[in-house]
C-alpha cells in the first residue's frame, strides 16, 4: 500500500513539474514573443529588436535550459521517492 501511495507522490510531483515548466515556457515564448514584442523592440542586441530576437530564437533557448532544469528536478525527485539506482 505505501509504494502505491509513494508511487502516487511521485506522479503528482512530476506532473506539477511539468505544468510548471511548460507555462514558463508559454509565458517567455507567446508573452515575449508576441505580445510583448513591440516593447521588447525598443531595446536591441547584436543589432537586431529584443522582441524579435524572443520570437525566433531565446524560446528555443529557453526550451532547452527548462530541458536540464527538468533532469534535474527529476532526480531530485528520484531520490525523494527512492526510484534512484
Amino acid at each position: 500500500m505505501k509504494n502505491r501511495e509513494n508511487a502516487k507522490g511521485y506522479w503528482r510531483d512530476n506532473i506539477k513539474y511539468v505544468i510548471i515548466l511548460l507555462a514558463i515556457w508559454f509565458a517567455v515564448s507567446y508573452g515575449a514573443g508576441i505580445l510583448l514584442k513591440d516593447e521588447l523592440n525598443q531595446i536591441k542586441i547584436g543589432g537586431f529588436k529584443l522582441g524579435f530576437w524572443f520570437a525566433q530564437q531565446g524560446s528555443m533557448y529557453v526550451f532547452v535550459i527548462l530541458i536540464f532544469v527538468y533532469v534535474r528536478l527529476m532526480n531530485k525527485l528520484d531520490k525523494k521517492y527512492g526510484y534512484d539506482e
